[in-house]
């Protein structure tokens, strides 16, 4: 095991609170970015991220210096940490991080070139007023290494007790036991895909339909191959959160070979969102504010190794445990993903701008394999990762109720909003006004250094003040899009929308958003897929490879593998019904698809749900069908359902029978839900799932019509079969099911379309 300096003195460096104040912190690319900047000033003589390894106490340590100059008696080591805003502002632990580490890169290069004393230099470097601030300080070698020494026999113990586990954990996963007495109907082969994948280092796109077992199928051999591959880490990722419980179910049934009794010594962790586990949402996380943060390094060590003992680290693990030692769960949590052998979090903790699980792979040089689960969702998570908007209507009803002290700032943006949206009405009459939507080849400055005032007013007032939702929103959306203006791109769309606003009494005025949404995630997503040893992506929807692989940006020598279905045409009754659900044909349609339903319904009564390609379109549909079926009892999705309203409109359908369900495609009962048996016999699709022609859709398919040639399909057909084909899986949930499928538009007749439909289900002819 070679451990990387950084988390040697994250480890044995860190005590006292959390010191996590509104202080934004700058990105891993303006990090970088910041270092680069000041590394092209320094003399010739200079040598940028000066690699330095060396042993102490039986432990090998790796890390580079930012920087090294031997042009002087005394040579210097150089390492420099970027911020935003007050230095003051960096708290005493966070100062005392810094320099352990580079006290310890000073003692490795003390011992390996046989010095007697150097000197250190601790940068600190505001990105935002390009300005450092150096602190230098000359040590002998003997009190750099009496300090490396002490960190390391404090490391020590936890070091041969990882040493121990990883040997544990390999030498079990060599002998692991398939939990069945045998696989599934093709599961043996999508898992020796699975494992052939990662043995050889490749991304795998593997399609799967539900019923074949594919979170096991996908695991189990992930597992076999960590030990075979010197794999350190499995990240099992997934974009909605009711996955994870399976995941957490498939895992559970993992036991050794030697003895099914025992316990896998495998350390699995749950991560899950801060909002979701904070005991005090109402405080910063630090230690003058929240009783959980003050001293949490200091007691972090005991619920450390309380935690890798416990192995199972469930949502609900880690709240007992945070609770017994008295310290944050999120942070906990945090702290764990650094010593978990499988991580299971949403797609975000990897690819969002600064996820955790990436930053540590990075960190510690592992290596890994992401397992994403139902990974159709990425391309429209991942957008959304990398999209962001600034709001002028916020930012005036936030300043309604905004203390004095941040009144000057709001106003100055304000002012700034006011000028950008004149530079782009002058000319147009007030009807053209309206609504306006301009698309800008680049972000507009005008805002720039407005808003950067706006968060450093915003951070300081934070700091010291209880935390505001208004002011936190403002300051988190307006850090999020200032982050994006550095990267903006063909690969994003920057969108001026102006709307009028009419003040009681008053001039007519204007109301503004500015966008940066993410059209091609891909530019974002490459190096995320890059820094991984194998990525297996794996749903029911990954067809066509080339869309999943061009939008998301996988490497070139991906493989596409499909699973034959378990399922049987004899268990579906496709009906393809040759009716225009288009959107100027939607009022006649209404009539034809009612006595469909009806005919299906008193012919076989049971469960059957109804997917329409809007609510305005549902709306029409279900208020005809309750017209003319009155008898029959229908529910219908509401927009806007909170989670217990989504589980009361599913649990109808689990307990009683003779329903019939209304539901928008693409929407919270598209999929994710499991209706198996007579829960539901029929699944009627009245459109073929395209998104709306839209301005942003329309200007989405450009983009990727110049970029790829597919502008139709990877923005309309794509999208829109794939939430059909999802839609109508809700239907056959075992070998055991039967059913109905009915499409409903005669669209879904033409080669085209049929192509890319799973081949199981039988294509009769359009009625």
């Amino acid at each position: 095991m070679k451990v990387a300096v950084r988390t040697l003195c994250e480890f044995a460096a860190r005590e006292g609170s959390l010191e996590h104040r509104y202080t934004p912190s700058p990105t891993a690319d303006e990090g970088i970015k910041g270092h680069k900047a000041l590394q092209a000033r320094r003399p010739a003589s200079y040598q940028p991220e000066y690699l330095l390894e060396g042993e102490c106490a039986g432990i090998r340590l790796r890390g580079k210096a930012d920087g090294y100059v031997t042009d002087k008696s005394v040579p210097t080591l150089e390492e420099i940490k970027t911020h935003r805003g007050d230095l003051a502002r960096v708290g005493i632990g966070q100062r005392q991080l810094h320099m352990a580490q580079l006290k310890v890169y000073g003692a490795l290069l003390c011992l390996r070139d046989n010095l007697s004393s150097v000197n250190l230099r601790l940068v600190y470097y505001d990105i935002t007023k390009d300005f450092e601030t150096p602190l230098d300080k000359q040590f002998d070698s003997q009190t750099l290494i009496t300090f490396l020494s002490a960190l390391c026999l404090r490391y020590h113990e936890w070091y041969c007790q990882e040493s121990a586990h990883r040997k544990r954990r390999d030498e079990s996963l060599m002998h692991l036991a398939f939990p069945f007495p045998e696989f599934r109907t093709h599961q043996r082969s999508l898992s020796e895909n699975v494992y052939k994948s990662i043995s050889i280092g490749l991304t795998l796109l593997l399609e799967a339909p539900t019923g074949i077992g594919k979170t096991l199928g996908v695991a189990y051999p992930a597992l076999m191959a960590m030990p075979r591959r010197k794999l350190d880490r499995l990240f099992i990722l997934t974009a909605r959160t009711t996955g994870r419980q399976l995941i957490l179910d498939s895992l559970a049934k993992l036991k050794p070979a030697s003895d099914s009794d025992e316990r896998l010594p495998l350390r699995i962790l749950e991560l899950t969102a801060k909002e979701k586990v904070c005991e005090y949402p109402d405080r910063s996380c630090h230690g003058e504010s929240c009783p959980l943060a003050q001293g949490f390094f200091d007691r972090l060590p005991a619920a450390r190794q309380a935690a890798i003992e416990a192995y199972w680290l469930d949502q609900t693990q880690i709240k007992i445990l945070a609770s017994s030692h008295h310290i944050c769960p999120y942070f906990l949590s945090q702290e764990m993903a650094r010593w978990s052998d499988v991580v299971i979090g949403d797609v975000n903790h990897y690819f969002d701008q600064q996820a955790i699980l990436y930053g540590l792979t990075r960190q510690n040089g592992w290596r890994v394999v992401p397992l994403i689960d139902e990974a159709h969702n990425l391309i429209d998570r991942a957008r959304g990762m990398y999209s962001a908007q600034l709001n002028q209507h916020q930012l005036r009803k936030t300043a309604l109720s905004a203390p004095d002290s941040l009144k000057k700032p709001i106003r100055s943006v304000q002012r700034a909003w006011s000028k950008l949206i004149k530079q782009h009405i002058d000319g147009l009459s007030t009807s053209k006004i309206n609504d306006q939507l301009l698309d800008l080849n680049t972000v507009p400055t005008e805002l720039n250094t407005s808003l950067q005032r706006l968060v450093s007013d915003l951070t300081e007032y934070m700091t010291d003040h209880p935390v505001v939702p208004e002011l936190q929103s403002l300051l988190f959306d307006t850090l999020s899009f200032m982050k994006l203006t550095e990267h903006f791109g063909d690969h994003s769309l920057c969108t001026l929308s102006i709307k009028q606003r009419t003040t009681k009494g008053k001039r007519p005025g204007y109301d503004a958003s500015l966008w940066i949404r993410n059209l091609i995630p891909a530019d974002f997503l490459t190096e995320r897929f890059t820094q991984a040893h194998a990525n297996i992506l794996f749903s029911a929807t990954l067809n066509p490879a080339e869309y999943y692989q061009d939008l998301l940006g996988l490497p070139e020598n991906a493989l596409w593998k499909t699973s034959p279905s378990p399922f049987s045409s004899t268990q579906l009754d496709l009906r393809i019904v040759n009716l225009s659900t288009r959107f100027n044909d939607r009022e006649g349609s209404i009539k034809p698809i009612i006595e469909r339903i009806e005919q299906q319904f008193r012919s076989a009564p049971g469960n059957y749900l109804v997917y329409l390609s809007s609510f305005a379109y549902l709306d029409l549909l279900t208020k005809s069908f309750k017209e003319h079926c009155s008898d029959i009892l229908s529910i219908t999705q509401i927009s806007g359902m909170n989670e217990t309203d989504r589980v009361e409109f599913i649990q109808q359908f689990r307990n009683h029978r003779g329903i019939v369900g209304f539901a928008v495609l693409g929407g919270a009962f598209s999929e994710g839900i499991d209706l198996p048996g007579d829960a539901l016999v029929g699944v009627f699709i009245a459109t073929l799932g395209l998104p709306p022609f839209d301005h942003y859709h329309d200007q989405l398919a450009i983009r990727l019509q110049s970029r790829f040639q597919q502008g139709y399909r990877y923005t309309y057909l794509y999208p829109g079969i794939r939430k059909v084909v999802q839609a109508a899986g809700r239907l056959i949930r075992t070998p055991q099911d039967t059913g109905i499928i009915e499409l409903i538009d005669d669209r879904f007749d033409s080669q085209e379309v049929n192509a890319l439909l799973p081949e199981w289900w039988r294509k009769s002819g359009a009625e």
